[in-house]
């Protein structure tokens, strides 16, 4: 026969699987997930918007176009993708502030960002965005 304490030990084994710690564990990575996801900060595109009043001084602009095919125009001549830098810092030597990019419905989005940078690198911020048909 066995004693109480023999049978107590048989008892406590045959269970099966402890869900305790298993349970703390979730709860500790819920806690972590919870506590760096409030510091995970959206970004976001600055939008500079015009202003109501007019300004005393006139801005002259430079358009380039952007075709459905991918094609480039530039004071209307058609250029490059390597040859918009070079356009735009003439640009900028001949007292030109800002460059209007007009792009068509169906224009590559590749080759405007790639228009977009050269300009930037060309020296112009200053950048109007606007559709063509």
């Amino acid at each position: 026969m066995r004693t109480r304490r023999e049978r107590h030990t048989d008892r406590e084994s045959s269970h099966g699987i402890e869900l305790a710690p298993m349970l703390d564990f979730v709860v500790n990575l819920l806690i972590f997930f919870i506590v760096t996801a409030v510091f995970v900060k959206e970004s976001a595109v600055t939008v500079r918007r015009p202003t109501g009043t007019e300004s005393g001084t006139q801005t002259v602009v430079d358009s380039i176009e952007v075709h459905d095919d991918g094609e480039i125009v530039v004071g209307g001549r058609v250029v490059d993708l390597r040859s918009v830098r070079a356009n735009v810092e003439r640009m900028l030597a001949n007292d030109r502030n800002g460059v209007l990019i007009a792009a068509t419905e169906n224009a590559p989005m590749g080759t405007l960002v790639a228009v977009v940078d050269q300009v930037r690198l060309g020296g112009i911020d200053d950048i109007t965005f606007t559709t063509a048909r």
